[in-house]
């Protein structure tokens, strides 16, 4: 259970997250996410939350925040978006810092942060303060209060103002120095969403936020230079920068990237949406090949490109699936912006294989080998299962005009939030999107 469980009761990380996905098929009704939000004991000023409780901001920030704004916006129903308001104000003490990067986590109590003891040299990372802005942006607007907006425009301007080592962002940034840490650069664990969330900062400003744009494309022309490669087999596949060499490995996470491509092409500088839509499916082919290459048809967490070895993992401890979205993510952008049925075929392939190998009595599991015609289980159902991998797949095989993407941003736990249209949206600060 993810420590975000103790903002409410240990139910909610599923209750939570999971209205979103709902309203989606349920035609905007959410009784059960409502009744769960709407009871005295939940409310975080009498309960709970005054509990000596840490909690991760990146987590709470994606999967509660996004999840309460998602469902306030799909249903129309105000409990969510108080909700959603309280949270964000218990975590407001973790950008305490001498630089303003907050803090990996914050005593929901006495608002102290701090960092996680893994982190290089005591850093933030960058996938976490990184991944505050489509939340803290709706925030503002549905409130009023400009510190939300101003918490990550300062981020934003300060990293714009650093050095980065070939163009690369480091996964990780000290919050008292603002110095980075260990030079080491991914597109999966511990940058992913950093990136997915510059371009879809554009995209929900309604193309407004140029700024965004400019700092989304650097980095992706960086990330091509020196992180994309091609195997002797002739797939695609985004290794990982670290001290000064790569890393000819990819992990599921890093599978997002393909439908990040995708959902950029248009819009990319110097007429190159054709070749970024082509990236988006080479990624997709190699994340389906990963799949495709295990007993299960299920992909491992992580695969290697070297030693003849094509998309198969080697370690024993990147072996397992965990019920993870990224590569049905991937399918279904593909999906819609080319309408290829493969994508629909491997999208269907995923959830046979889920259904058969990951179904349990009480829900769903994880599977700790996937090259293992016997699996065993971790006894885990992820709250991103129900809000990222059963959504992607519904949408995959629905319509596009259910949460077209002219309307909607998907926030990195899948939960849509509305393009902020010119005229409809009033930022205070230096840089006002409009």
């Amino acid at each position: 259970m993810p420590a975000a469980a103790a903002i409410f009761k240990a139910n909610l990380p599923t209750a939570a997250p999971g209205p979103s996905t709902m309203a989606i098929p349920l035609e905007r009704k959410l009784p059960v996410g409502r009744l769960h939000c709407g009871r005295p004991r939940h409310s975080l000023h009498n309960g709970p939350s005054q509990r000596n409780v840490e909690v991760s901001v990146f987590e709470v920030n994606i999967r509660f925040i996004g999840g309460l704004l998602a469902a306030y916006y799909l249903s129309g129903q105000e409990v969510f978006k108080v909700k959603a308001v309280q949270l964000a104000e218990k975590l407001l003490p973790a950008f305490s810092t001498p630089t303003g990067i907050p803090w990996a986590m914050v005593n929901l109590k006495s608002g102290v942060g701090r960092n996680w003891g893994w982190a290089s040299a005591g850093s933030s990372i960058l996938a976490e303060f990184g991944t505050l802005h489509m939340e803290f942006v709706h925030l503002t607007y549905l409130t009023g209060n400009p510190v939300y907006y101003q918490k990550v425009m300062h981020i934003r301007k300060l990293l714009a103002k650093m050095d980065r080592p070939n163009g690369l962002y480091p996964n990780y940034l000290n919050p008292r120095t603002g110095r980075w840490g260990q030079h080491h650069t991914s597109v999966g664990g511990l940058g992913d969403s950093f990136y997915e969330y510059l371009l879809k900062a554009w995209l929900m400003s309604d193309k407004t936020d140029t700024e965004a744009r400019k700092t989304y494309d650097d980095a992706i022309e960086a990330i091509e230079r020196h992180l994309i490669r091609k195997s002797s087999g002739g797939l695609t596949f985004i290794g990982e920068w670290k001290n000064g060499h790569l890393e000819r490995k990819m992990g599921h996470l890093t599978c997002f990237a393909g439908g990040m491509f995708a959902l950029g092409a248009d819009g990319s500088p110097n007429d190159k949406a054709g070749h970024y839509l082509q990236l988006g499916a080479e990624i997709a082919h190699t994340c389906h090949e990963s799949y495709d290459r295990t007993v299960l048809k299920l992909g491992p967490e992580a695969f290697k490109f070297d030693s003849g070895l094509e998309a198969v993992a080697v370690r024993q401890n990147e072996k397992y699936y965990i019920l993870r979205p990224e590569v049905i993510e991937t399918y279904w952008y593909m999906w819609r912006f080319t309408h290829d049925p493969k994508y629909r075929q491997w999208g269907w392939e995923a959830a046979q294989a889920i259904d058969k190998y990951c179904r349990v009595s009480g829900g769903f599991s994880g599977v700790k080998d996937v090259y293992s015609s016997n699996p065993t289980y971790d006894d885990v159902q992820q709250s991103f299962f129900l809000a990222e991998t059963l959504k992607y797949l519904y949408l995959l095989f629905s319509s596009d005009d259910l949460l077209p993407l002219e309307s909607w941003v998907f926030n990195t736990e899948a939960h849509p939030l509305p393009v902020l249209h010119q005229g409809n949206l009033t930022l205070p600060g230096n840089n006002p999107q409009r």
